[in-house]
């Protein structure tokens, strides 16, 4: 069945569309009419040497794709759903070096050794230091006499220093960081006025700064994450190319993506001020998936069919392109009673906002849980009468579901 309501030409990737909202009606009604729909796009609009994807809306179609590499490939086209038009192919098959863009078994070899970074004792270990830092975080933020920038002063800070805490980079170094990762995501932003030239410039960066750190512990080994992951190739460690490609993907999975869940947080917090009574009184410990689910940080990756399939009664051909829309798997009323309620006591929540499970299920989950929580505790408790002080300003991006200035007072 058709679906009437999408006017001739809609895209879902649309970057002018998504810098004002998540088309959540949109995606409600192709869940409800044509849940595995074909998406037209004038020819290599997105960067692919094709017409169009095919998007995927409803939760269990997600979770399916997400769950079969062997038919949905992340490698053949990466996992990026839309780069600008002028992106050469060599630049797409580039980025087939970093972990969210393998497929298994080169996948499953390099999962295996950087999950070693995030095991439940190192992120344990990392608790009492991550909870200071969010607290002074909060205790700086709260000095200011009139409205700030919630994103930069505190939604940014915490997921920065605990990526510097984890793998090593001096806490000085993380505005650089902060400033790399930006550009690398904001070539859809006019406002940033960033190039492709210049965001590949900055991934450039990034990759030689974290290969100078594998370098100079492989000649001093410490007792950190760094020396545990490169310190012995032969002993089944990354190289340093490896190992520079991981900090460019942890640059954007576990600092824009937790950084714009704490941002949506914070904004659904003080959009439902009970919701936020509520946090303040109880602390449920079911607080942190609810804002991951409500934000949905990513809104979309692709993977590209290896052979021909059916998903959802739809036949899908070999190398055509599939778009995983998660925020519309996380409103799906066939999973989420009450769907679009903000509910920080919904149990369960089998949310895709950190994939749809298989091979590509966020690394830095448990991290990005307990960043979320330190950082609300803390506000909670230093900032409780904390409010809006103007609208969110939404990131121009086709896949990022970001924000860039949310202003806030406590004044």
């Amino acid at each position: 069945m058709h679906c009437p309501a999408l006017p001739d030409g809609f895209d879902l990737t649309d970057p002018d569309l998504l810098h004002h909202r998540v088309p959540l009606h949109e995606l409600g009604e192709l869940r409800r009419t044509e849940p595995v729909r074909w998406i037209a796009q004038p020819h290599g609009r997105a960067g692919f040497a094709d017409d169009g994807y095919w998007a995927l809306t409803r939760h269990a179609d997600v979770k399916y794709a997400s769950t079969h590499p062997e038919l949905f490939s992340s490698y053949l086209n990466t996992a990026i759903i839309r780069f600008g038009e002028r992106i050469q192919r060599d630049a797409i098959d580039a980025q087939r070096l970093i972990l969210l863009n393998m497929d298994p078994p080169e996948h499953t070899r390099v999962r295996q050794i950087v999950q070693r970074g995030f095991t439940p004792r190192s992120i344990r270990a990392l608790e009492e230091r991550l909870r200071s830092r969010a607290e002074a975080i909060v205790t700086a933020a709260r000095a200011h006499a009139g409205p700030f920038d919630f994103v930069t002063e505190v939604a940014c800070e915490l997921p920065l220093q605990a990526i510097a805490e984890l793998i090593g980079v001096p806490q000085e170094d993380r505005s650089k960081i902060f400033d790399w990762s930006n550009k690398m995501i904001a070539y859809d932003d006019p406002e940033y006025a960033i190039t492709e030239e210049v965001g590949a410039q900055s991934a450039t960066e990034i990759i030689a700064y974290a290969m100078n750190m594998a370098a100079e512990r492989k000649q001093c080994p410490a007792h950190d994450i760094v020396t545990t992951l490169v310190a012995a190739e032969d002993e089944g460690n990354l190289n340093s190319d490896e190992f520079g490609f991981f900090v460019l993907m942890l640059a954007v999975a576990g600092n824009e993506t937790t950084r714009n869940a704490i941002t949506h947080g914070m904004h659904a917090f003080l959009t439902h001020p009970e919701q936020w009574d509520l946090f303040k009184r109880e602390r449920p410990a079911t607080t942190a998936e609810e804002i991951v689910r409500w934000a949905t940080p990513v809104n979309a990756f692709q993977r590209t069919a290896t052979q021909d399939t059916e998903l959802g009664g739809v036949h899908i051909r070999k190398g055509d392109r599939v778009g995983l829309f998660y925020a519309s798997a996380n409103h799906d009323p066939e999973v989420f009673a009450s769907p679009d309620a903000f509910d920080i006591t919904r149990d369960p929540n089998p949310h895709l906002g950190f994939g749809g499970g298989g091979p590509h299920f966020c690394l830095g989950k448990s991290l990005a849980v307990l960043e979320i929580d330190l950082i609300f505790h803390a506000i909670a408790d230093a900032m409780p009468s904390l409010r809006l002080a103007g609208d969110p300003r939404r990131l121009r991006s086709a896949w990022i579901n970001g924000v860039k200035e949310l202003r806030v007072t406590t004044a």
